[in-house]
């Protein structure tokens, strides 16, 4: 017996032996990698400099969404992207960073053209658009002609495209702007036959953030206010494209019925409509393109033939290290809040309510700083941490610092809780804000559990105790939350009517949870001006009496070791090989992803009393 415990000893001695041996390799190899990943990098840095060619195109190829400000990405994350050629799955552009490469090539002497190539533009909602076109239009001044060029423009897309000199479309390309939806997805059936049992608190006529769970169809109440800041919406888009194109506002179809005729005209030749819609200039192949754009710049050694610099490349050399030079200016800080809003310490692109204030409180401490510009685009999430937020504004002002809002896409419910103490909000004209109106939620599973044979039960020393989803909720208990949920939004409707110095009884009258676009909202008292976020800055400064300051974005600090990580695998992102790989492009997959995307919504709340300033329906299909 002796001989056969020293055999199985051995064995598990030598297995041990080989799986640590193997995990040590493991390691070491990819230690290795990143070793001679950051030797490569640091030695061909003098070899491979970026430069923007001479007499060349600026080509504005712009992939993902425009955002404010970026979703936070682990360093290591983006190292495999990078290493294995391949791209986030809901990549992001800053809205600022485009501003920036378009200002600066309308002075470059270097840059003869600009060439918008949009395929892989996603959206990010008609205030961000509507900042870039207005640069573009900027450029336009400098007499180097803009070209759009594309297989087929989206609506987000076009809107841009609407702005250059030269709109081409390839000859089995489309333009089709198909307006303005809000279609949800309803699962009342469904939760019923999982024998779910869904609590719902709310107040507000149209607070309809938890409809999707209690209804099976949209309610009139939601549909009469959604159609109607829809409609204000989908004007403003064809107002900008019809001046951008001086075309009239008959151009675009608002039936199939009219649509059908069109195409029937033009024998179902989706690029010949465009054509004589007057959404385009003319029918070009890529060749046709290349060429013309070879006249004017000539060729390169490049995939497309054509001298060009990159927006990628423009963007990495204006944003070249400099030294930074101290200066005695008086200071604006500009503080983003982007995403849902969710309790405690949370990543940039989801504003944490500990979190976010810690950066107002950062530019509060900040004797330099004399004015903040609070940049919100959200949709709003848990009632304690927009609280949190604003008791953060009011310090600010408390401190003799004005606090002035600049909405961007949404600031509605929660993201309008957070801003309405501000001592001035600016909204662009489609934004989307309002929505003061508060919903709490719980699930409990008890029927779904019995359903399948499990059961709960058990003694606590109170009524209280042993709260759980796994067991039905008392009435009682419904109760309370029914009335912490009418007090909450009677402190929003305080907060709104303090802030904007409103009769109480009247901003009941426009809240009860309805959504306002930004041109209504500013007959209605809920904004002080229309303009954009350079206009809120000046307005700051007004304020604070400042006529000489510096604008900068107030921003987390990194700790010691995520700066490590972060230098560490951008040494190394430009050394590993690359291999792309496929992504499907399923349209079934594409909604399955965007109802769990929506859903996802309500898993992330956190807020501790079960209490949610939030508007669902504030997102435009």
């Amino acid at each position: 017996m002796a001989g056969k415990g020293n055999w199985t000893k051995s064995l598990f001695t030598g297995i041990w032996t080989v799986l640590n041996f193997s995990r040590k390799l493991f390691f070491n190899l990819i230690f290795l990698v990143f070793f001679i990943g950051i030797i490569v990098a640091i030695s061909s840095q003098d070899n491979e400099q970026l430069t923007v060619n001479n007499d060349s195109a600026l080509m504005l190829t712009l992939k993902g969404n425009l955002v404010i400000e970026k979703v936070s990405v682990d360093p290591f994350e983006q190292f495999l992207q990078e290493a294995l050629g391949s791209e986030p799955e809901d990549p992001e552009i800053l809205v600022r960073d485009v501003v920036k490469v378009i200002e600066n090539a309308k002075q470059d002497r270097r840059i003869k053209a600009l060439v918008l190539d949009l395929h892989e533009l996603n959206g990010g909602g008609l205030d961000k658009l509507r900042t870039v076109a207005k640069a573009i239009d900027d450029f336009k001044t400098s007499e180097k002609p803009v070209y759009a060029i594309g297989n087929y423009y989206t609506q987000n897309q076009y809107y841009l495209a609407s702005h250059a000199d030269h709109i081409y479309l390839n000859p089995m390309g489309s333009v089709l702007l198909d307006g303005y939806g809000r279609y949800g997805v309803y699962i009342k059936e469904l939760l019923e036959k999982l024998k779910v049992t869904t609590h719902i608190f709310r107040v507000g006529t149209y607070k309809s953030a938890v409809e999707p769970v209690m209804r099976n169809d949209m309610s009139e109440a939601s549909k009469e206010a959604e159609k109607k800041w829809l409609e204000a919406y989908w004007l403003q888009y064809k107002e900008d494209v019809a001046n951008a194109r001086g075309i009239s506002m008959d151009n675009f179809d608002e039936t199939l019925e009219a649509l059908v005729a069109k195409f029937e005209q033009v024998d179902g030749d989706f690029a010949q409509y465009a054509v004589e819609n007057k959404w385009v200039d003319a029918l070009k192949t890529r060749e046709d393109v290349r060429q013309e754009l070879v006249e004017l710049v000539g060729e390169d050694d490049n995939p497309m033939g054509v001298n060009i610099t990159s927006f990628d490349t423009y963007l990495s050399v204006i944003n070249a290290p400099v030294p930074s030079i101290p200066n005695d200016l008086n200071k604006i800080a500009v503080v983003v809040a982007k995403g849902s809003i969710i309790d405690g310490t949370q990543q940039a692109g989801t504003i944490g309510g500990d979190s976010t204030a810690r950066l107002l409180r950062k530019a509060r401490l900040n004797d330099d700083v004399k004015a903040v510009v609070f940049q919100i685009d959200s949709p709003g999430g848990s009632a304690s941490a927009s609280e949190v937020i604003r008791q953060e504004v009011l310090e600010l002002q408390k401190a003799g610092k004005p606090v002035v809002v600049s909405m961007s896409t949404y600031a509605a419910s929660g993201g309008y809780w957070i801003a309405a103490g501000a001592d001035r909000i600016f909204a662009s004209p489609s934004t989307i804000t309002g929505s003061i109106g508060v919903f709490g939620m719980f699930m409990t599973y008890e029927k779904s559990l019995s359903h399948l044979g499990v059961h709960t039960d058990g003694v606590g020393t109170t009524e209280m105790a042993g709260f759980s989803a796994l067991r039905p909720l008392p009435d009682q208990f419904g109760q309370i939350i029914q009335y912490s949920v009418e007090n909450t939004y009677s402190k929003f409707l305080n907060i709104v009517s303090n802030g904007r110095d409103l009769n109480i009884d009247a901003v009941d009258e426009i809240a009860q949870g309805r959504v306002w676009i930004g041109t209504d909202a500013l007959e209605l008292g809920l904004v002080d001006e229309l303009g954009s976020l350079d206009d809120a800055i000046a307005s700051a400064a007004e304020i604070a009496e400042l006529e000489n300051y510096d604008t900068f974005y107030v921003t987390r600090d990194l700790s010691p070791q995520e700066l490590f990580w972060k230098e560490f695998f951008g040494q190394a992102f430009a050394v590993v090989g690359k291999w792309q790989f496929a992504q499907s492009n399923s349209a079934l997959i594409g909604e399955v992803k965007r109802v769990i995307k929506e859903f996802d919504s309500f898993a992330q709340l956190n807020d501790p009393m079960g209490t949610y300033v939030l508007c669902l329906p504030c997102n435009i299909n």
